[in-house]
C-alpha cells in the first residue's frame, strides 16, 4: 500500500471526517488518473508549443487540464477541508475541462502520438472523477 493510500485511510478514519464513508480505493484510482491526465496534458501542452501558432488552442487547453487536475489532487489530499458541496462542484469542473481537452486533442489525434495520448489520459481521467462523484453523491447527506 503506498503512502497516499495510508494518508487517505488515516484521514477518513476520523470521526468529523466528512468522507469516512469514501472508498480509499476509489479516491486513490481517481488520483492516479488525474496524475496521469496532468503529466500526458503537460507532454502535450509543451509539444503544441513547439508545433506553432496552429496548435495554441490545444496548447492552451492542455496546460489548463494540467492545472485543474494538479489543484484537484492537491484538494482531494487535503481530506479534513473537504466540504462536499465544493468538492463536487470542483470535480464537474475537472471534467468538463477534461472533456475539452479530450475532444481537442482527438481532433489531432491522427497526426499527433502526444495529443493522441492526451486525449486517451483525459478520458480516463473523466470516467474515474464521475465514478468518484457517482459515490460522492450516495455518501451526501439529503438536504
Amino acid at each position: 500500500m503506498n503512502m497516499t493510500m495510508d494518508m487517505m485511510k488515516g484521514a477518513m478514519s476520523s470521526s468529523d471526517m466528512p468522507m469516512k464513508d469514501m472508498d480509499p480505493a476509489m479516491m486513490q484510482e481517481c488520483m492516479e488518473a488525474l496524475s496521469a491526465c496532468m503529466q500526458a496534458c503537460i507532454m502535450c501542452a509543451d509539444a503544441d508549443a513547439g508545433e506553432g501558432a496552429g496548435m495554441a488552442r490545444c496548447a492552451g487547453l492542455c496546460a489548463n487540464c494540467a492545472d485543474m487536475c494538479d489543484t484537484m489532487m492537491r484538494m482531494m489530499l487535503r481530506m479534513n477541508g473537504w466540504d462536499m458541496q465544493v468538492m463536487m462542484s470542483m470535480m464537474q469542473s475537472t471534467v468538463m475541462m477534461a472533456r475539452a481537452c479530450s475532444a481537442e486533442c482527438s481532433m489531432h489525434a491522427e497526426m499527433s502520438e502526444h495529443c493522441r495520448m492526451c486525449a486517451m489520459a483525459c478520458d480516463q481521467a473523466v470516467m474515474a472523477m464521475e465514478k468518484m462523484m457517482g459515490s460522492m453523491s450516495e455518501a451526501m447527506p439529503m438536504a
